[in-house]
């Protein structure tokens, strides 16, 4: 029986294991999905961005979302099913209704930059009447996609059905588009972080009323995430405080930037900004403790070894100051995290080759 969604609380977007030739690897997927369940997830979302899901098969898209429904024991699984394609968007959305999905993740069309209009009527609304009895969750987050839902066109949306578009993902960065979706739309449109280290911030604020987040930082550290936005719903903000510092290094690498020096083959230099974005970063972290092998698909590749450093550092930083937030990794993977920090062999593997 499907799983009711619940707008609130901690949702882990999954990132999606491959061995080192990029094959699916579902046996670590798996273990990943139980981690979590284990750690006190409040849910978990399958497929979405931080799961690489522009390089997945359809094929691979349903086997990982009844993974998670199955492994989920009785916790909500949301599915990512966005395209920029509108057909397409509507068979992953069926096939995630029909393997038991409790809502759909939605991103925005991505590239081909559609106006807010033709997203709510050509994409969004197509979406709804062709695959009844399943929520959706528009995931606006015009960084990555090149276009947005607009605040006016949500609350239409929303206005027009509550149970069917019952919360939006929030990644604009843009606290005051965030108070204008809690404007039109009003009380009952639950809005959720896309962005780990607004979370906080956009629970607090009383004009955006966030009720939870879908978060990326929870892949290796569920608890402490889930504990954190625990605490800021019941107004315990000092305890809230004291783990969005604790989790901070790990909260300010969801994407690195790095300016590396380039030689042109005329002997020029020059300088190129590089920047590494969601999922690379958690999982040369993930891959680095020892929770995965592989990285990711092409056209993501590997960080350069300023980028690894980045990441090993935010890890070394999060284990000296709070070792418990990262303890459960070391018994459910059973590695040793001062060890595999320390070693320089692990993390230089990591790093594309110079």
């Amino acid at each position: 029986m499907t799983v009711p969604f619940e707008p609130r609380g901690t949702w882990t977007a999954l990132v999606t294991p491959f061995d080192a030739q990029g094959v699916l690897d579902a046996a670590r997927y798996k273990r990943l999905v139980d981690f979590q369940i284990a750690e006190g997830i409040t849910g978990l979302v399958a497929c979405g961005t931080t799961g690489e899901s522009p390089t997945l098969t359809w094929e691979e898209h349903d086997a990982l979302v009844r993974t998670t429904v199955a492994g989920a024991r009785g916790k909500g699984v949301v599915a990512g099913t966005g395209s920029n394609n509108t057909a397409e968007a509507i068979r992953g959305t069926r096939d995630a209704r029909d393997e038991g999905a409790s809502a759909a993740l939605v991103v925005d069309c991505y590239y081909n930059g559609p106006s807010s209009s033709e997203l709510r009527e050509e994409y969004y609304e197509r979406i709804l009447s062709a695959v009844p009895n399943l929520p959706l969750v528009p995931y606006v987050i015009p960084g990555r996609t090149g276009c947005a839902l607009d605040a006016g066109d949500l609350a239409h949306l929303h206005l027009s059905s509550p149970d069917r578009i019952p919360a939006v993902k929030q990644a604009t960065g843009d606290l005051e588009r965030m108070r204008l979706d809690r404007k039109l739309a009003g009380k009952s449109l639950a809005i959720l972080s896309g962005d780990d280290d607004l979370t906080i911030t956009m629970m607090r604020d009383p004009a955006i009323g966030a009720s939870g987040c879908i978060a990326v930082t929870s892949n290796v550290a569920p608890r402490a995430m889930t504990e954190m936005v625990t605490a800021q719903t019941r107004g315990d903000e000092a305890r809230a405080s004291q783990l969005a510092d604790q989790l901070s290094p790990l909260l300010k690498i969801v994407g690195v930037k790095i300016t590396t020096p380039r030689r042109l083959p005329d002997g020029r230099e020059v300088e190129v900004v590089d920047k590494y974005r969601n999922p690379l970063p958690i999982k040369t972290v993930m891959a680095g403790l020892g929770m995965i092998d592989g990285l990711c698909r092409p056209p993501l590749g590997r960080m350069s070894e300023a980028g690894v450093n980045v990441c090993r550092d935010a890890v070394r930083k999060v284990w000296e100051a709070a070792p418990e937030i990262l303890r459960p990794v070391e018994e459910a993977f059973e590695v040793r995290i001062a060890e595999r920090l320390a070693s320089d062999e692990v993390w230089s593997a990591l790093a594309r080759p110079s």
